[in-house]
């Protein structure tokens, strides 16, 4: 686990947080590979990362089984080319996982190009099959979580997450993309155990300080904007984020689509409880014609029409007032027509009697019980259609 004293030593010393920004505006291997290996030499090199002897485990964003070009999961290209790159470099034990929202890595990988990829390079795609629990007592929203066995027999992770929105934190990225080392059903429970965006991003915050993924890459080539994380629409952003701080990045990200990032859960308990910095002050962004202030970055290769969630949210007596009242909430809802009554959102469902169910019958979509529905949106986050939105 990481000794929160590392971050702050660091903002004492005043040495800041290093962000690699690489424009790069095509998935064509050869112009990924470059980037990434241009990236690698801006933050030092890989070797003063992660140690040759290492057992290195890949955690790319694998949220469901889609069509590429969705935007659902990390490019590919940029999950093989970096593979590429470790494998040129030296690196012998390498393989790839992740605990999806729906299916099994090796399912959801089957025929995207991502298998192509870790047959070429050797690479093994992992199947998780065991989950144990975990002590973590410096932990302040978790003290224990369920995790791989397979995960914990890895020296390092490095996370290549996939620049996406999402209708409980506002953005999934960096941060987020480590809810993927939680086992099986867990996943689900934990929407129980923490149903509120900022209990969820404490946890998320444990989570990283934990597990201490070496690296974070980000895949923002083409991103996700409006119902995401599984149902939004690709939005060209044109950029690789690279870093070893995960909320500096996600800050990068906010500040990219116009979004205070302050104003995302994971950023600001990250911020607090020493996972990171979302500081402008504290951020050094780096890119291949040199450093740039955030100001730059934003006016270059930021989006103020990228569709996110930036409404103020509601603090204090009137935030107690509308939950107690059941008004006010985001709420998932079903749209009829686009429908095809598969039951995945029924599946997902965390909660143990069921927020939504077929209680009209199978003929019918599924129907909400707003009573039960604890806002987690996984039903909107798996549905294949894109027939659950967040109103």
């Amino acid at each position: 686990p990481r000794d929160r004293s590392e971050f702050s030593a660091r903002v004492i010393m005043n040495k800041k947080s290093k962000v690699i920004l690489l424009p790069c505006n095509s998935y064509r291997e050869e112009i990924v590979y470059e980037n990434l290996e241009i990236g690698l030499e801006l933050l030092g090199g890989i070797e003063k990362i992660v140690k040759k002897e290492e057992s290195i485990l890949l955690k790319p964003n694998l949220l469901k089984k889609a069509e590429v070009d969705k935007a659902v999961i990390t490019h590919p290209s940029v999950v093989g080319m970096f593979a590429r790159l470790m494998r040129e470099k030296g690196y012998q034990d390498l393989s790839l996982a992740d605990s999806c929202g729906n299916g099994t890595t090796t399912r959801v990988i089957h025929g995207t190009g991502i298998d192509r990829y870790l047959e070429k390079y050797g690479i093994t795609a992992i199947d998780y099959s065991k989950g144990i629990r975990v002590e973590y007592p410096e932990g302040i929203q978790t003290k224990e979580f369920i995790l791989p066995k397979e995960l914990l027999e890895k020296d390092c992770v490095i996370s290549l997450c996939k620049m996406k929105t999402h209708a409980l934190e506002r953005i999934t990225g960096a941060v987020k993309n480590s809810y993927g080392f939680i086992y099986g059903f867990h996943k689900a429970k934990g929407h129980t155990l923490y149903p509120s965006a900022d209990s969820f991003a404490r946890m998320l915050v444990d989570l990283n300080q934990y597990v201490k993924p070496r690296l974070y890459i980000m895949d923002g080539i083409v991103a996700m904007e409006g119902n995401g994380p599984g149902s939004g629409d690709p939005a060209p952003m044109n950029v690789m984020l690279m870093s070893q701080d995960p909320v500096a990045l996600d800050s990068v990200f906010c500040n990219l689509i116009h979004l205070k990032p302050e104003m995302v859960p994971t950023n600001y308990h990250g911020e607090k409880m020493g996972l990171g910095t979302w500081k402008k002050e504290e951020i050094e962004i780096m890119t291949p014609a040199g450093m740039i202030s955030m100001e730059d970055a934003v006016a270059q290769y930021g989006n103020p029409y990228f569709d996110v969630d930036r409404r103020v949210a509601r603090s204090g007596m009137w935030e107690r007032l509308a939950k107690a009242l059941n008004i006010f909430q985001k709420k998932p809802y079903i749209e009829p027509e686009r429908c095809i009554r598969c039951g995945i959102c029924v599946k997902s469902c965390p909660v143990p009697d069921k927020a939504v169910d077929f209680r009209k019958g199978r003929e019918n979509p599924p129907v909400y019980d707003y009573r039960k529905c604890i806002r987690c949106f996984c039903c909107q986050e798996m549905c294949p259609e894109k027939a659950i939105k967040v109103k």
